[in-house]
């Protein structure tokens, strides 16, 4: 059996992983067009229900990855310089060049061959491959080779957003709204080392091209975020790695696997697959997750590749598109919350949690007792009941 996974991140690595620990006499080879140290962003955030499924299904590598990442027991809203915490959201981050590292030392014992530096310009390249994972991300070579079968499908939200990171350790995860002469920005931000954070800035298009962004160099750009947000910086400059100023893609593909010839498929993974809107912070874990279901998958049916690709749709599909779902309304309230902004601290934090659709109050009630205790006002009316909807 020969396998070629284009793409050396969380989905390529850990896929590539498990199937040589379950098949080591299989031709297993990575290609990656980066150097092993490239990355782009800083941190990458698991709410506690995202590490879930890691603890259950490689439970080896959970005990390994724990130790790494930063944890908190809570998220926090900033809004009108009022701190609204909310209990029991904990989540975990780590650098994403950590993630990648401690994956490339697991696939290197394990004897998985990764080709850096490697630009594959066809899919012929890998002509004897019985298989090809396009774990290549959203401009997946795999995918765009094969756009008829595939039938990919993609939406580009209006907000702005830049992700930067800044040398400040922040408590946990937080969301902070500022209103300024310009418009409104919200940044998106967490610790993901002991001295390190990712700072995420987004804002609403007419709030994007009033600042000036879309005529300034990404210098003034990230200077001008730090003006915004300078009460929540800590004195602290804002970093930049490949920070520019990008729309949000929401993909996602009618067929998740094709054929390449009639000896070879293909199936996606991870981002090149679909992607989730990263302020509900499920982006690696579902690219986890499917390389964890592909391994599975590829399991029960052996080389009988035609078997396994239907079984791993057959058991993922379903979990995805309930998320995916989810992420895109999460990705809608965003696209509004220059409207959000008008509610009252408390107001503003209680319609976040509910953007999904997924959480009920008495869910929210029993996960964040401490915040919901404040739902009554003084009169003792629940302000819930005049959020926007």
């Amino acid at each position: 059996m020969r396998i070629a996974v284009l793409g050396a991140g969380p989905a390529g690595l850990l896929l590539s992983l498990l199937v040589k620990r379950r098949f080591p006499a299989w031709d297993l080879r990575v290609f990656e067009q980066n150097p092993p140290d490239a990355t782009f962003g800083f941190g990458v955030v698991f709410s506690q229900g995202a590490l879930g499924f890691l603890e259950r299904d490689a439970a080896d590598l959970y005990r390994m990855l724990l130790p790494r990442m930063e944890t908190w027991p809570m998220q926090r809203i900033a809004h009108r310089d009022e701190a609204v915490d909310i209990d029991g959201n904990g989540f975990s981050a780590i650098a994403r060049l950590k993630l990648n590292q401690f994956l490339q030392e697991l696939c290197r014992d394990a004897g998985v061959p990764i080709e850096y530096g490697r630009t594959v310009q066809s899919l012929d390249e890998l002509d004897g491959a019985d298989l090809i994972v396009g774990a290549d991300g959203l401009n997946s070579l795999v995918r765009r080779s094969l756009e008829a079968e595939f039938e990919p499908s993609i939406e580009w939200l209006s907000n702005k957003f830049a992700w930067y990171g800044v040398e400040h350790p922040y408590e946990c995860l937080t969301l902070t709204f500022r209103e300024t002469a310009l418009g409104h920005f919200v940044a998106h931000h967490y610790r993901f080392s002991p001295t390190m954070s990712t700072f995420i800035v987004e804002c609403d298009a007419s709030t994007w091209r009033r600042a000036g962004f879309d005529r300034i160099s990404d210098v003034d750009s990230r200077r001008l975020c730090e003006e915004v947000f300078a009460p929540d910086l800590a004195g602290r400059p804002l970093v930049s790695n490949k920070s520019i100023w990008r729309n949000f893609p929401i993909l996602s593909n009618r067929q998740w696997s094709a054929r390449v010839s009639p000896s070879c498929h293909a199936v996606l993974i991870g981002d090149a697959l679909r992607t989730m809107h990263f302020s509900i912070g499920s982006g690696t874990r579902l690219a986890f997750e499917d390389a964890i279901a592909l391994d599975r998958a590829l399991g029960e049916a052996g080389d009988d590749v035609a078997a396994a690709l239907a079984a791993f749709e057959r058991e993922r599909r379903p979990v995805v598109e309930k998320l995916h779902a989810a992420a895109n309304r999460s990705s809608y309230w965003y696209e509004r919350f220059a409207e959000r902004m008008r509610l009252t601290p408390w107001e503003l934090t209680y319609d976040y949690m509910m953007r999904s659709g997924r959480m009920s109050d008495a869910r929210l009630a029993e996960i964040a007792p401490g915040f919901m205790a404040r739902r009554s006002g003084p009169s003792g009316k629940a302000v819930a009941g005049s959020i926007l909807r």
